[in-house]
């Protein structure tokens, strides 16, 4: 066994692995990053961030770097590639997405970690690991050991974590897959276009179209679910499926990268067991459509990492860390739903066809649009808090004060009092929560409490309810 604890050992190195070490390392935890492969991926298994995680990166200060790397595009309410006839108006100062590929992505965030002290050890694959009241111990492929207070499985939707806690992953198998590649083509744009176009006429499943770079990006059902989806589909097979579906392969040659993916779908039934916790698509998988399991596991790491810190830190109130089970849980159960549902609106048959051209109907009508853009952009979620006004257990949304804007206020995963009236104070929290009083807030509540998440945890200016508030997120006063 290694001579160095770790408050955390965070098992896996992905997106969802990296955002949890940076959020924990603002906290001031030693954090160690275990990630199996030697290497980064450069398998592009996400091509882009959500507004709600766009947001999370203003919050903390990442967005500008995500935004050189990136390209936007409005939200146009897109729903199995059923886009709405106008722009979506979402309540968010980020109301686009930005395509950025899952490798720019994951190399964004690992940077991250490390800048804030994270420590990371590729090549370092987790075989096992043991529980006891003082912590857990994390062995390695290389027969050494690792002893943390806690452990979090980023590890992936066949996570050993979940498995080795027993956790049951119900749910329905694939029942379909597709080959993802970014490939080099003789083909040029236009006869690409021309007949990607004419296919997604009668298989929603099937897309091909350039990249910006010289490259073009591909998407076809492969011919059956394979037995092994580890194993990397090869260039003959995805040009055998491009003929079988446009009638051409289009001179596909060079892959920068081909992976599979499916329509599998299952939700972890608890996230944590002891001092070991789940995240991301170790918790959670489901059809890709729409976009939402990489931006699903980077609101998870944020739910949870200043939560598991208060745990650490010895201030949290009862319960406190339960929340991140209560609250993610129904959130990943809603992404469930709508992916599952879009990957029926694809389907060729005469069914879901008709239940589409319903929706082609209804999705013209702003609010139809907006609700469905919110599910997929995440800027729906309101995490049950009990009665009381529209925006509590909702995320707040960027706002521009006298001085700055609110997301600046962010930056170090505190929580926030953002009071209008000049009467309220956060006296007695004041190691754990900031407190800025502004008249001049575009913001039509007295006050709000806001979590280290953003997300608003009590509304008005009664002192009395903020101090019950303040006890319930943030534990006793100091």
């Amino acid at each position: 066994m290694g001579s160095k604890a770790f408050d955390v050992v965070i098992a896996g190195g992905g997106p969802t692995g990296m955002m949890l070490a940076s959020e924990l390392r603002l906290h001031g935890l030693g954090v160690l990053v275990l990630e199996r492969d030697r290497e980064p991926t450069t398998l592009v298994r996400s091509l882009g961030l959500h507004a709600r995680s766009l947001e999370i990166m203003d919050q903390r200060g990442l967005l500008e770097r995500f935004l050189e790397h990136g390209t936007t595009y409005p939200v146009v309410g897109s729903f199995a590639g059923i886009a709405s006839p106008h722009p979506v108006k979402l309540d968010t100062a980020h109301a686009y997405t930005l395509g950025i590929p899952q490798p720019v992505t994951d190399r964004l965030l690992a940077e991250r970690a490390a800048e804030l002290g994270a420590e990371v050890r590729r090549g370092q694959e987790v075989v096992g690991f043991s529980q006891d009241e003082g912590g857990v111990t994390t062995e390695l492929a290389d027969g050494t050991s690792v002893r943390s207070s806690w452990l979090v499985g980023c590890d992936g939707g066949r996570s050993l974590v979940r498995r080795t806690l027993g956790i049951d992953f119900p749910g329905q198998p694939a029942t379909t897959e597709w080959i993802l590649g970014e490939v080099d083509a003789t083909a040029t744009v236009e006869e690409v276009t021309a007949v990607s176009e004419e296919v997604r006429k009668t298989h929603r499943g099937f897309g091909i179209g350039p990249t910006g770079d010289g490259t073009f990006r591909a998407v076809v059902p492969a011919a059956s679910v394979s037995e092994d989806r580890t194993v990397p589909p090869t260039l003959e097979e995805f040009r055998t499926q491009l003929r079988a579906f446009a009638g051409t392969d289009f001179g596909i040659h060079s892959p920068r990268s081909l992976s599979r993916f499916t329509d599998a779908t299952r939700l972890a039934e608890r996230y944590r067991v002891g001092r070991a916790l789940i995240a991301g698509d170790a918790a959670h998988v489901h059809p890709p459509l729409g976009g939402q399991g990489l931006n699903l596991g980077i609101q998870d790491a944020f739910n949870l990492g200043w939560k598991l810190a208060a745990e650490i830190a010895g201030w949290a109130p009862e319960g406190l860390l339960d929340t991140y089970f209560t609250e993610r849980h129904p959130a990943a159960e809603e992404v469930l739903t709508t992916t599952r549902a879009q990957s029926e609106l694809i389907s060729p048959e005469p069914g879901p066809q008709a239940v589409r051209r319903l929706l082609t109907e209804l999705i013209a009508f702003d609010d139809v649009a907006r609700v469905l853009a919110e599910k997929v952009t995440g800027t729906g979620i309101r995490y049950d808090l009990g009665e009381g006004s529209d925006l509590l257990g909702r995320r707040m949304r960027d706002l521009p004060l006298s001085q700055g804007r609110l997301y600046e206020r962010m930056r170090d995963g505190r929580g926030l009092l953002l009071d209008r009236t000049g009467t309220l104070s956060v006296e007695g929290w004041a190691d754990r929560v900031d407190e800025l009083h502004d008249a001049g807030a575009e913001l039509d509540q007295p006050a709000v409490l806001l979590r280290p998440d953003g997300h608003v945890v009590c509304v008005g200016s009664d002192l009395e309810g903020l101090r019950e508030h303040l006890r319930r997120w943030f534990g006793q006063a100091g």
